[in-house]
């Protein structure tokens, strides 16, 4: 595997400059700042990415303030009281994207929120506190725990709300092929330790966020 300063030549070389290559990454949110996000912001944005999956986002996005309106604001208390019957009187709903199983998770994760605020206080407190030396073990957590946020869904979930975290799109698995880190997509428990442990390098090389380096590795694949 190389270090750090191979990949930060590479963009260097590729961008031009560091101001282009820092203009071009993305920064993630403080602590304070996941901490004051608000528990319907949260699952406002989680059902956005469960929707976003396999749909062009703009088309999703168009549509998102009648989802606003339909689940009351995404808030928990009120979205988890929705029943079976309530869900499928939205699939006449042409403002909506009518995917039952989709619609089903809105109330499941809301009451996945909740089962975290008592625990934790908020569901910020649970985002803000996951170190992201282990951001690998947060997107177990949300997979087991909440409700199709399998595969992608819980990196790119955080990445939306500025959760530091990588995110393992074709590009960066690439890249990590190349590296010889893994041989194919992460999704092991070996595998995902493997990609954790080269960004924890990474990082305590660089000072970088998951994020920056992420979106720098991506970039050394060849288009």
């Amino acid at each position: 595997m190389r270090d750090y300063k191979w990949l930060h030549a590479f963009c260097l070389n590729r961008f031009g400059s560091e101001k282009a290559l820092q203009a071009m990454l993305p920064q993630p949110r403080s602590e304070a700042e996941l901490r004051a996000l608000s528990d319907d912001r949260y699952l406002s944005l989680i059902s956005l990415r469960i929707f976003r999956a396999g749909l062009k986002h703009s088309l999703v996005d168009a549509k998102w303030p009648a989802f606003e309106e339909v689940f009351f604001g995404f808030d928990p208390e009120k979205v988890v009281l929705m029943g079976g019957e309530r869900l499928e009187n939205l699939m006449q709903d042409a403002r909506l994207i009518r995917h039952l199983g989709k619609l089903k998770s809105v109330p499941r994760n809301a009451q996945f929120i909740l089962d975290v605020r008592r625990e934790k206080g908020s569901f910020g407190a649970l985002v803000a506190d996951w170190p992201a030396c282990d951001i690998v073990g947060l997107w177990k957590y949300l997979a087991k725990h909440g409700s199709q946020l399998g595969g992608l869904s819980a990196p790119r979930f955080l990445r939306m709300v500025g959760k530091d975290t990588f995110v393992p799109t074709d590009d960066m698995v690439a890249a990590l092929k190349a590296q010889g880190i893994i041989d194919k997509a992460p999704t092991s428990q070996k595998d995902l330790a493997a990609v954790q442990a080269a960004f924890n390098q990474w990082h305590a090389e660089s000072g970088r966020p998951l994020c920056q380096l992420s979106v720098m590795l991506a970039h050394t694949v060849n288009h």
